[in-house]
């Protein structure tokens, strides 16, 4: 298992995709500097072009490199996405003009994608599907969508589960967006 993990490093490096269990679902991956190969997510996942990805994040640090500077780390809450202000244009392959992207936070309890994280950088991570079918909850479901259009797939049994929630902040408020494994309420 910890060799795939290593492997995952070397696909990223290349461009490659990676289909990898998260601390939700599974997820179809690759860097977030990729911009090129991001267009492969799109056409394999059969992807609305204009939606936006989520980017995996192993440190709120790396929101840096999207040229967030506010501390958002109390908002941050594991499996949990945020969708912030994203102005930079050279960004707009993955906000897709919405110049908004959906940040989670990957806990230090997710040991290996944290720690792969941390070697590579920020991933976008879609959900592991076809665009409008059930994601996928095997690596058998995983392969019978994407065949060999993916470089690596790592199992992480059988991942069942909702979503990640996600919700907006925009001047300090947060807006719920979608209830998922983390159920938050709105409290004022």
């Amino acid at each position: 298992m910890k060799q795939d993990w290593l492997k995952a490093e070397k696909v990223f490096k290349k461009g490659g995709i990676v289909v990898l269990p998260t601390d939700t679902l599974y997820g179809l991956c690759i860097s977030v500097f990729d911009k090129k190969d991001i267009e492969k997510i799109y056409k394999i996942k059969e992807r609305d072009k204009t939606k936006p990805l989520i980017v995996l994040i192993s440190s709120v640090d790396q929101l840096k490199l999207f040229d967030i500077k506010e501390d958002f780390s109390k908002i941050f809450k594991p499996k949990v996405s945020v969708l912030l202000l994203c102005k930079i244009s050279k960004f707009k392959y993955i906000h897709r003009g919405t110049k908004e992207i959906a940040f989670r936070l990957i806990s230090k309890r997710n040991k290996n994608l944290y720690e792969l994280i941390n070697k590579v950088g920020p991933i976008v991570a879609p959900s592991c599907n076809k665009e409008s079918m059930k994601p996928a909850e095997t690596i058998k479901q995983a392969k019978e969508y994407f065949g060999n259009k993916v470089d690596l797939y790592i199992d992480g049994g059988r991942k069942i589960g909702e979503p990640s929630t996600l919700i907006r902040v925009n001047d300090g408020n947060i807006e719920i967006l979608r209830q998922g494994v983390i159920k938050i309420t709105n409290k004022k």
